[in-house]
């Protein structure tokens, strides 16, 4: 009698896992289809204020620029960043807002550059802006030293194609009447030498030999003879 006792409480345990088992199974089961991946907002397409190679009068400035949209409808905040060098690693002023505006008090006399960009609440961060330079106006001052060039062709970090490379770049000034002309050095070395002085155009030939990394910069200087050192840019041939 013990024995069939033992045996029924045995098969009882099995039929109770095995019914727990089997609940479990059916109850954990998500067909959903998962979420969406974030998309990220619209890069500021405008930098409205101050717009390029202006002179400010005033040097507590109102940055302007033009609203960016999100697919998603994710809240969009902007990262307005100024410094004082064009590749923006002097920075004087770093903020997050939530509006397409920010007012900030800056040195007199000084170049600056800025760039704005776009975030959403979700980690999405569209690719920045185009960079713009300014001067604020300085007591006294006559003559300003132009603003760094600009690299148009080839992109810094590029590939090229062996042969003859168009450098391209655009130079600025707030002085309207001056007339700039350039440096240009080309070479292997990380600080490249100077290959050609007094050029008035704002593009240069130079030839590359597959295989090889090529580092390159532009001074601009004005008619006052005042000038400015340009980055060092770098491209590689296929």
């Amino acid at each position: 009698m013990k024995n069939r006792i033992n045996t029924y409480i045995a098969l009882l345990s099995i039929i109770f896992v095995a019914a727990s088992c089997s609940s479990g199974g059916d109850g954990g089961g998500d067909d959903s289809p998962p979420p969406p991946p974030n998309s990220a907002p619209s890069a500021v397409s405008q930098l409205t204020f101050p717009s390029s190679d202006l002179l400010c009068t005033d040097n507590n400035i109102t940055f302007q620029w033009s609203a960016s949209t999100d697919v998603d409808g994710d809240p969009i905040s902007y990262k307005l960043v100024v410094a004082t060098d064009r590749p923006l690693t002097q920075i004087v002023e770093q903020r997050t807002v939530n509006t397409n505006s920010a007012a900030v008090t800056l040195d007199r006399g000084v170049a600056y550059y800025w760039n704005v960009t776009a975030m959403d609440n979700q980690g999405g961060e569209a690719p920045p802006s185009s960079t713009f330079a300014f001067y604020t106006e300085g007591d006294g001052v006559s003559n300003y030293a132009p603003f760094t060039a600009a690299i148009n062709a080839p992109a810094d970090e590029s590939s090229v194609a062996a042969g003859t490379v168009n450098l391209s770049w655009t130079g600025g000034d707030t002085d309207t009447g001056d007339t700039l002309t350039y440096e240009v050095f080309f070479g292997e070395a990380a600080d490249p030498p100077l290959v050609q002085a007094d050029v008035t155009a704002e593009n240069f030939d130079v030839t590359a030999n597959s295989g090889l990394t090529y580092y390159w910069k532009v001074n601009t200087t004005d008619n006052n003879g005042v000038k400015t050192i340009g980055q060092i840019w770098t491209f590689s041939v296929n």
